[in-house]
This record gives structure tokens, C-alpha cells and sequence, in this order.
């Protein structure tokens, strides 16, 4: 635990995946952890904790995630700290960071954990439009995470982090409007996206009930999401 005349320092990290809603459509899903003790006791929170003297935030926020729902993304990018004066009953600043991890990787990372014996304890997912009450000011973190991705959709790859390497632009539209909330239209974001130069076709296709689709895979000069100024040593977790 982190003191700064008075002031305690943790850090909490806001993990995003798709998943399948009851209407077999991917819809934007996050992991929520139940605390055990006061304040807020049985309410549902982020991953998080207090930062050590020895670590920095993002390997705290690695670690903790880590601990408390078994996964490890490859990469965390800091949201923003949360300060408010009135946000817990001490006085607490919350370094957050956010990341996307694709269904596949959830699944694999949480069987590994379960198998190692340390299986996650009080985590459930939740899809981001049917929340429970949270903690804190945890409420208004994801809508800060959820306003980022959004903004980030319009002018950077990072809806194709929840794709797998090899996907049909159909799973990309999809993805698209799990993120924005929207239906958009086929035939405009087809030429929309292929203008970008961020797809590149491959010569493979998926067959099944419907025509051939083509498979894309992403043109990886582009950076999947513009990280600003930070170096990879301030991304990355080590």
C-alpha cells in the first residue's frame, strides 16, 4: 500500500471482451469481482488493489488482475487516475488501466487457471448493458472505458482486438456495432474499411449455411491503437 500524506494509491484495471448475447450477436463483456469486506461488502467491483512500494501501477494492475480472475493480457494501456475527493470513505486515488482480450483467450486463460488449482473466487462476467451496482465509483470508470474504446473505434484498429488473426469483415462489422451500439450498414462499411488500408485480403474463405467469405487479416504496419506519447515500456507488462 502506497501513503501520500494520507492518501492511498491503488490499481484497478477494466478487461473487455465480446462474447455471444441471448440474441447469438457479440456483445461487449467485462469481469467483476464480489467484495468480501467493508466498504461496499457483496457488491460487484474491478480487479484491483493497493499499488506496493515496490511496483509500478501497471504491475500492479497486472498482478492483480492476475490474482483475482486469472487473466494476463499482453499489453495494458492506463485510462486515467480517478480522484475524486468523495470517491471511498478514505482517501484513495485509482490509477486504471484498461485492455481488450479476445473470447478464445478468456477461455484458454481461465481453464489454465482453474487447472493450475487457484481458480478465480467471486468473479462473474457481466455484459456492459446489464451492470449490477458496483462500488465505489466503478460505474463511472466503465462508462469512462466504454467512452475510450468508442472514441478510439473511429480513428484506430483497436475493434480488431477482439478478433482472432484470420476474420471475415461480417465478424469485424459485428464487432464495430457490439462497441457502438448501432447496426451499421454492410455495403457502406465494407467500402469504408477497405479504403483504410488496415485489412488485407487473404485467399482463404469460410464456407457454411450462407455463400463464401472471404478471410482478412490485419495489415500489422498499423498500430492496433493509438497509445499516444507512452513508450512500450509504459504499455507493455513486464
Amino acid at each position: 500500500m502506497t501513503r501520500t500524506d494520507g492518501i492511498r494509491v491503488a490499481g484497478s484495471t477494466v478487461i473487455l471482451t465480446l462474447r455471444p448475447s441471448a440474441l447469438g450477436t457479440p456483445a461487449l463483456a467485462l469481469p467483476l469481482v464480489r467484495r468480501t469486506r467493508e466498504p461496499f461488502a457483496d457488491r460487484w467491483a474491478l480487479p484491483g488493489g493497493w499499488i506496493a512500494p515496490d511496483e509500478s501501477p501497471i504491475d500492479t494492475a497486472a498482478r492483480t488482475l492476475a490474482e483475482t480472475t486469472g487473466l494476463t493480457p499482453s499489453y495494458l494501456e492506463q485510462l486515467y487516475a480517478f480522484g475524486a475527493v468523495d470517491r471511498s470513505p478514505t482517501r484513495v486515488i485509482s490509477i486504471v488501466y484498461w485492455a481488450l482480450l479476445r473470447q478464445d483467450e478468456v477461455l484458454a486463460q481461465s481453464a489454465a487457471h482453474r487447472a493450475s488449482g487457484r481458480a478465480p473466487e467471486n468473479v462473474e462476467w457481466f455484459d456492459v448493458d446489464a451492470l449490477p451496482e458496483l462500488a465505489f465509483d466503478h460505474a463511472d470508470i466503465i462508462e469512462y472505458a466504454l467512452w475510450r474504446l468508442r472514441s478510439k473505434v473511429g480513428y484506430s484498429r483497436v475493434a480488431h482486438g477482439f478478433l482472432p488473426s484470420e476474420f471475415t469483415l461480417a465478424d469485424l462489422r459485428e464487432a464495430y456495432e457490439a462497441i457502438l451500439g448501432r447496426q451499421l450498414d454492410p455495403a457502406n462499411f465494407r467500402r469504408q474499411v477497405e479504403a483504410t488500408g488496415n485489412l488485407i485480403p487473404t485467399d482463404r474463405f469460410r464456407t457454411g449455411s450462407h455463400r463464401p467469405a472471404r478471410l482478412y487479416r490485419d495489415n500489422t504496419d498499423v498500430e492496433l491503437a493509438a497509445r499516444g506519447p507512452l513508450g512500450p515500456e509504459e504499455t507493455s507488462i513486464r
